[in-house]
Parts: C-alpha cells; sequence; structure tokens
C-alpha cells in the first residue's frame, strides 16, 4: 500500500466532501500549500473549479477566500469538449 502524502490525503477529501478551503486543508489535512497541491492535481488530470467566498474574520469583518470544488476526472485531457471547459466553473 502506498503511503499517503498531501496529493493523496487532498483527493481522498475531495471525493467524500466536494470541496475544501485552505483554512479546512490546514486544520483536516496539515496541508499548508493547498493551492500548489491543486495545480498539481489538476495537471493530472483532476477537474477543480475555484469560488471566491466572503467569511468572517475573527475580528467582525469578512475577507474573501477560495474554495476548491472537485467535478471530477479527466482520463485524457484531450477529450475534453468546449462545453466541458464552460461547465467547470459551475
Amino acid at each position: 500500500m502506498k503511503k499517503a502524502n498531501h496529493k493523496t490525503r487532498l483527493i481522498d477529501y475531495l471525493k467524500e466532501y466536494k470541496e475544501i478551503t485552505s483554512l479546512e486543508a490546514i486544520r483536516d489535512l496539515g496541508n499548508t500549500r493547498l493551492s500548489a497541491t491543486i495545480f498539481t492535481l489538476k495537471d493530472e488530470g483532476y477537474i477543480i473549479a475555484t469560488e471566491d467566498v466572503q467569511v468572517p474574520t475573527r475580528w467582525g469583518t469578512k475577507t474573501t477566500v477560495t474554495k476548491y470544488i472537485y467535478k471530477g476526472q479527466v482520463d485524457d485531457l484531450n477529450q475534453m469538449t468546449i462545453d466541458d471547459v464552460i461547465n467547470l466553473n459551475q
């Protein structure tokens, strides 16, 4: 059995929960470089959309963070249609 790493833990998390923010990645996975791991997964054919969301801060204000949303995996990126690409962030 392969040893778990940031990438494999994130894949399992996204398949179960469908979305993640950087705070959740730090808290639940110990991953402090979520965007780098997402970049690697996208490069390997995972379809992950992004959405900016407003979240409260500890000072009572709001800030914007990125939520990553798992959409599936493409075995061959060349098989994607224009409609597939357009629908990635929906």
